[in-house]
């Protein structure tokens, strides 16, 4: 789990191909401060990817496993040795939760579509795939990149923006241009949220000695959960 505070901005050292194009990638990466503590099996996002640190070199760099499916829905396939990329290891539980839940599980790849600079910040706008931003709630939180961000717009096709001085200076969004993709993971409570309220009407919750909560014999109601739970309150 990240928080969406980038620690700092890495750079891809090299990206190999074991099996050939197609296959999966070993991806290395110089991150001073990422691997200062690093061990094997640790999580480390990159660009907002949880990837699974697989060697820690004595230069400053770790290397990670890229599955195809993490090629394919992610913009990591885009990386070219050079690239700079946002790095933060993983929370702890004994650390301040500065941005928001983040699980570094990528929803889909959008992109830059324009950014207005203003006297010491950038406005940006952003396209999402579709049905994406039925997600994305205004003054909601968003991650973009690895970088979580507050939503100042959204509608059906695209989302807004802004970023102050210290996300410009310390992460790549700074130097993002048109055009340029970006990897977007939504807040993972709307999804849950969806998935509670679109979930079969034969869904039971239980209490802690196990009792279905819409009654032993009584379907849960049509309206979900919340539904059941309302039903067996009336009949008390």
């Amino acid at each position: 789990m990240f928080t969406g505070i980038v620690e700092e901005i890495g750079t891809v050292r090299e990206i190999a191909f074991p099996g050939g194009e197609t296959s999966d990638a070993v991806l290395t990466v110089h991150g001073p401060l990422a691997t200062s503590d690093a061990h094997l099996g640790d999580s480390i996002a990159v660009d907002g990817v949880c990837l699974t640190v697989t060697g820690v070199g004595p230069d400053g760099t770790f290397t990670a496993d890229v599955m195809p499916e993490s090629l394919r829905r992610t913009a990591l396939g885009d990386l070219r040795p050079g690239s700079p990329v946002n790095l933060e290891r993983a929370v702890r539980a004994d650390t301040r939760l500065g941005g928001h839940i983040v699980q570094g599980h990528v929803d889909g790849v959008g992109a830059l579509v324009s950014r207005a600079p203003g006297e010491r910040w950038d406005d940006l706008v952003l396209s999402a795939p579709p049905g994406l931003t039925r997600y994305v709630a205004e003054k909601g939180s968003i991650t973009v990149s690895g970088v979580s961000l507050t939503v100042t717009h959204v509608d059906d096709t695209s989302f807004g923006v802004s970023l102050i001085p210290t996300t410009l200076e310390a992460t790549v969004l700074g130097s993002l241009a048109p055009g340029d993709r970006v990897n977007l993971e939504v807040d993972v409570l709307a999804k849950y949220v969806e998935r509670l309220l679109t979930a079969g009407t034969t869904t039971r919750l239980a209490d802690p000695d196990g009792r279905a909560l819409a009654g032993a014999d009584e379907p849960a109601s049509a309206n979900g959960p919340a539904g059941a739970l309302r039903a067996r309150a009336a009949q008390e």
